[in-house]
Order: C-alpha cells, then sequence, then structure tokens
C-alpha cells in the first residue's frame, strides 16, 4: 500500500487523553496483557490498584511514547488507484529518531515493522521462503501456497487478524504487516490450495518504513529478536528438518539410497505427489515450482562478480577485435560514453542464465559499485584509456586491444537470443544491444528526490557568524530559518510592541534591503519588517543549488549543481504538414539512459525512435533528445513516472494546437 509516498499534512502533538483513548483501542483490539505487580505490605487494596494503574501507564508509553504527534494522510492502492486516507502516529522510544509506529485505516490501528520489533507477539506471526518474502516487499499479497512453518499455524491468524510475515532466513524478524484474507489457523494443508492468505498493507522498505522528520533512512532490522522465538517454536509441528514446509519439502526429488533394497519398488499411480507447473505463492507473480522452493543456491562473493564484470570486458574487445581485424578500432566508435559502455560491451556479455544470475551479476554489487569507478579500475591495468567530462561523465578515448588479456582471452558461452538473461541485459550471444532488443534497465523502479539547496553570499556573513555557520556550506531553506532566528535574538532585533516585527539594523538595512524597489524603500523608511519576509528575503538573496538523490543516496553523497533544478521537456509538433512527433530530452539528470528509454518507448508506443544530440547542447557535455513518432505525451509521461520522476518534474510544450487555418 505505501509502495508509493503518501501525502502526509502537518504533524500536531497528541493530547494525553487522546494518546488514552488510542492506546486502550490497541490493548483492546490486540488483546495485549496488561502487566501488573503483587503487593507487598500496606494496605493491599490501594497498593493493587497502584500497581494496576503504573502497569497500565508503563504498557501505553511502550505503544505509543509520551510526546507522539499524529497526521492526516492520503494515498493511492490497487490497480485503480483507489484513494486511501487515514492518520499515522509518530513517536520515538528513547535514544531513537522518530518513526512512524501506528497508522489507522479505516477505524482499525495497525502496527508497523517498528512497533512489533519492539514489541514481540503482538500478532500472530507467519513465515514465508526468503524468494516469496522479496516479492512481497514490492506490495504483492502472499498466497496460500507460499505459507511456511505449519500447518498448524498460530491460533490467532483468523480471517480479518492482524498478522506479520518473516522470512526463513530471519524467522524471528517481522518484516511484513498484513490482514488474514482466510482462517489460516484452519488450514490442515498448503499443497495445492489456492487463492489469497495475507494481504499486504506495509513491510520495511516502504514509504512508511522510510519516513523521517530528519530526512534519515529507514531503520535496519534486528538480526532477530528474542520475544519472537517462542511463537516459532510453538509452530513447528509442521516444519522439515531445514525449516522448510513438510508439504514443500516432501515435494523434493528423491533419489535411490543404498541401503534400501534394490527390488523394493512402489505404484507410481499411487504415490506421485501431482505437481503443477507452476502455482502462485504470490499474487501478480510468476510463481516458483514446489520443488525448487527450497533449492540452495550458491551467493556469488564480491570478488567473484567483480572478476565476472573484468571478463565480461575482455570477451567483448575479444570480440570485437576479431569481428573487424582491419579497422584499426575494430567497429567501436570512440569516445564512448560509460553508460553506453555499460549497457553495449558489458551486460550482453554477462553470463546470465536464469532470474538468481540476474539479480546477482549487477554493478551495484561489485566492489566499484559504479561504472566510473569500474572503468578507472580498467585503466588501471592499462586496458583502456578515459576522461572525466565537465559534467562528471566518463568516456572512453580508447581500448588497449593488443593487452594479452583480450588477444588470448578464451570466449565462454552465453544465453541465446530469447533466454531467461536476454531480455535481462545478458547474452543474446554478445551482440550489443540495440534497439530492439532491451538492457537491463536499473533506473525502472527507482526513486528519486529533489532537493533545493542554498548558498550564502558574502554580503550574508554577519547574519550566519552568529549562528557560527559556514557560508561555504550548502543549506536546505529549512535549516537557514534557525541560523535568521539566531542573529535576530542576538541582537535583540525583535520588535517590542509586535513581536511579528523585527527592526532593521545596518546590517540588514545594507545587505538585505537596497532600497532600489519601492517595497524596500517602504521597509527602510519603516525601520521594521515582518519576521516571515525577512527570511523570505534573505533566502532569495543566497545563490540556488539542486541535487537529485537517488533511492537511498544520502545528503552528503550527492554533488549539486548550480542554479534551478532541471525537469524533462516534452514538446510535441508538427512535421511535413499533419505528422506529430513527440521529442523528450533532459532525462540524464534523472540518472536515466536515453537509449533504454527509446528502446522501451518503440515497443509501448508501437513506433519507430531515434536518438540524436539536442541542438544547441554542450559537446563536452551533451543532452541527447529521444524523437518518437505520433502524440505520445502519455505513454513518454508514464515511463518517466516509472522511473521515478514526478510529474511536477515533467515540462509539455504542445506547438500543434492553436494554429488558425
Amino acid at each position: 500500500m505505501f509502495k508509493k509516498k503518501p501525502s502526509i499534512k502537518t504533524l500536531s502533538p497528541l493530547r494525553s487523553s487522546d494518546r488514552r483513548k488510542i492506546t486502550d483501542q490497541i490493548i483492546a483490539e490486540y488483546h495485549l496483557e496488561v502487566p501488573t505487580n503483587d503487593p507487598v505490605d500496606g494496605d493491599v487494596n490501594e497498593t493493587a490498584t497502584n500497581a494496576a494503574t503504573g502497569g497500565v501507564g508503563a504498557l501505553r508509553n511502550s505503544l505509543l511514547p509520551d510526546g507522539s504527534l499524529s497526521a492526516k494522510f492520503s494515498t493511492t492502492a490497487g490497480p485503480e488507484l483507489k484513494t486511501v486516507v487515514g492518520t499515522v502516529y509518530v513517536g520515538s522510544h528513547p535514544g531513537e529518531e522518530q518513526r512512524i509506529l501506528w497508522f489507522r485505516l479505516d477505524e482499525r490501528i495497525y502496527p508497523t515493522v517498528y512497533t512489533l520489533w519492539k514489541h514481540p507477539r503482538i500478532v500472530p506471526l507467519l513465515h514465508t521462503p526468503d524468494i516469496v518474502l522479496c516479492k512481497m516487499h514490492g506490495g504483492a499479497d502472499l498466497m496460500t501456497p507460499g505459507l511456511a512453518r505449519g500447518p498448524p499455524f498460530p491460533p490467532r491468524a483468523s480471517k480479518g487478524a492482524t498478522v506479520a510475515v518473516a522470512s526463513l532466513e530471519k524467522p524471528s524478524v517481522p518484516s511484513v504487516v498484513g490482514i488474514c484474507e482466510i482462517d489460516v489457523n484452519a488450514l490442515s494443508r498448503v499443497q495445492g490450495v489456492k487463492g489469497h492468505a495475507v494481504r499486504s498493507l506495509h513491510w520495511d522498505g516502504d514509504e512508511i518504513w522510510a519516513w523521517s522528520q530528519g530526512g534519515k533512512v529507514g531503520g535496519p532490522a534486528p538480526d532477530g529478536i528474542e520475544g519472537w522465538e517462542t511463537d516459532i517454536e510453538d509452530t513447528g509441528a509442521g516444519e522439515s528438518s531445514d525449516g522448510l514446509p513438510k508439504e514443500i519439502e516432501d515435494m523434493r526429488l528423491s533419489q535411490s539410497d543404498d541401503k534400501q533394497p534394490a527390488d523394493k519398488t512402489e505404484d507410481a499411480d499411487s504415490t506421485a505427489i501431482t505437481r503443477h507447473n507452476r502455482n502462485s505463492f504470490v499474487d501478480g507473480e510468476d510463481a516458483i515450482p514446489f520443488e525448487e522452493v527450497g533449492k540452495q543456491r550458491k551467493e556469488f562473493t564480491t570478488k567473484e562478480v567483480d572478476n565476472v564484470f573484468h571478463r565480461a570486458f575482455c570477451f567483448s574487445m575479444h570480440q570485437s577485435r576479431h569481428a573487424n581485424p582491419e579497422n584499426i578500432r575494430h567497429g567501436i566508435d570512440f569516445p564512448v560514453p560509460q553508460s553506453l559502455f555499460i549497457s553495449n560491451y558489458i551486460l550482453p556479455f554477462l553470463p546470465i542464465f536464469d532470474k538468481e544470475d540476474e539479480d546477482s551479476l549487477q554493478l551495484k554489487k561489485t566492489s566499484w559499485k559504479a561504472a566510473k569507478k569500474f572503468i578507472k579500475s580498467l585503466e588501471k591495468e592499462h586496458l583502456l584509456k578515459s576522461k572525466d567530462r565537465n559534467g562528471g561523465e566518463t568516456v572512453i578515448q580508447e581500448v588497449n586491444f593488443e593487452d594479452p588479456a583480450i588477444m588470448t582471452f578464451i570466449p565462454y558461452a552465453l544465453p541465446k537470443r530469447g533466454a531467461t538473461g536476454a531480455d535481462s541485459g545478458g547474452g543474446d550471444s554478445g551482440k550489443p544491444i540495440t534497439s530492439g532488443t532491451s538492457a537491463h534497465d536499473d533506473t525502472i523502479g527507482q526513486t528519486l528526490k529533489k532537493i533545493t539547496l542554498l548558498k550564502p553570499k558574502e554580503k550574508l556573513a554577519p547574519i550566519f557568524a552568529a549562528a557560527n555557520s559556514n557560508l561555504k556550506t550548502l543549506y536546505l531553506p529549512a535549516e537557514v530559518r534557525p541560523i535568521i532566528t539566531a542573529y535576530i535574538e542576538s541582537e535583540n532585533l525583535v520588535s517590542e510592541a509586535n513581536k511579528r516585527l523585527v527592526n532593521l539594523n545596518p546590517v540588514l538595512a545594507n545587505t538585505v534591503f537596497d532600497g532600489q524597489s519601492s517595497m524596500d524603500r517602504e521597509v527602510l523608511a519603516k525601520g521594521s519588517v515582518p519576521r516571515d519576509a525577512l527570511i523570505d528575503r534573505i533566502l532569495q538573496s543566497c545563490a540556488p543549488y539542486w541535487a537529485i538523490l537517488r533511492n537511498d543516496e544520502a545528503r552528503e553523497s550527492a554533488k549539486p549543481k548550480a542554479g534551478s533544478a532541471p525537469t524533462v521537456k516534452i514538446l510535441l509538433e508538427t512535421r511535413s504538414g499533419n505528422k506529430t512527433v513527440t521529442k523528450v530530452s533532459g532525462v540524464e539528470a534523472f540518472f536515466i539512459n536515453p537509449q533504454s528509454l527509446a528502446d522501451e518507448l518503440q515497443k509501448a508506443c508501437a513506433s519507430s525512435t531515434s536518438v540524436n544530440q539536442l541542438v544547441g547542447s554542450s559537446p563536452k557535455v551533451p543532452i541527447m533528445e529521444i524523437l518518437i513518432q505520433g502524440p505520445q505525451k502519455d505513454i513518454v509521461t508514464k515511463a518517466l513516472e516509472k522511473r521515478g520522476v514526478h510529474r511536477t518534474w515533467i515540462e509539455v510544450m504542445d506547438k500543434t494546437k492553436g494554429k488558425k487555418r
């Protein structure tokens, strides 16, 4: 439900009476036991009453700490994007960051994973294989065959009950919060049973989990939680020796045992387990065959992934060398941008044969993490030469085709065209990705956050010095406000007649208000200005910078650029009389490869596309323009939104309208 960032209104403090009502509702809904202390001496009735009162207060404070906040929110959910409204309750446990601890939907209150990590056994805990849980982290529902460690299942897991779901790898750490769609506790088997078991509401990794007033990323899940272990032991009757559901364990293919008599046979028709080729563990996903759920796969180490990428480079250059022996550049048009280098000369040569290979063999799982560092490592080995352009992009200028690593390279098998890896950017018989084939596009599903930063000018030095702030630092607008307030208070500039007015001193009069506009002259004549107007004027006096943060990227790691934040431009215009074309430019700032986007749009629009340098853009930092035949504004917008680009960041200009004949 919270895969998309909800719109949360301004937080307000919870009144004590409201907090008591909310916590009492939680205690009643989840049947929580109130801790009490046995009376030792004195009046028994009075002592027992005080103990019970103290136990309720402690429980209330642990569920919703003192000083908690609340706010209304709205979001969309489901395939029809139905509007959902509710309330979030924000609080912080001692020594921890403020997080959303509870959320209310349709008069019911649900815990987030932060609450479940603090309160073991508050809801029934179900389990599912890790591969299924990964799908649930994308918002998928849990289907009945995906249930593990049962039957029997927890008695409280009845239809409509709030439940938590954990993986088999971390069985004591709840990861998903959902609602039972069926009476899970009444299931006698899960093999062959169809339908939804749990409807997902929230999981660690969604936008509710990631929310923070300070802009910090969501809190990591613990490795284990002691209080949940009891539930695991109590519901372990249906497990196999390695923690898999008994039904799934029984479906493994058995082999002959040397200790069994050779003449022992069974009737295949009476003992064979009916197996479906595919079955749904999660809603909307291609399921895994039952016999493969327990399959253990060796994970690639970072060093092994590095080696695979290095060999992919050598393979691609070796093939180019032999395919074009007479050409001095062996068919490669230098300089090659880093994005094109990865998509055309690395990804097609990765040995990706299945989904597991695709998940493991990614650039972000190498020791380099980024294309630029990968290219620099190849340059250190004298395999190529590169150059950094002004925009920060690295281009490959030449390759040392005479290096022994390339000349003596022995090719390995790649998946054939149409195989699993080919559509994901690997294989395709080592052919570079061109229009009509699709590379692995890691920008699909990315989350982007655009931030505006301000750099104070030298004339504002006295104001920032009052708060010991550095002029060379870039600040968020919200961070500048307390600095200005500190200066006002240090100079005693607050008007005694009206606390909302600030008296001007020589610094403010000379640096902020220059007297050129009528408003400035009026303020200087009065000798005072409203506090908000002063703050807005100082913010306008700062130099603007922008940065776009991708996924979980921290603000500190970004490299802000001067000026206003960019937008993606969509231009519709008419050619050859009545033919409409759609032009898209400016996607590079949002980490989108123009060629990959053009390939997708070619299929989505069923139209021809081309990618060329935008007229007027700098040759050193070229901006590419995608041209699509036909009016394709809506399809382009959806493709951009799928890559994290918000609609407000898209600028549409339609030149086909408004012409009269």
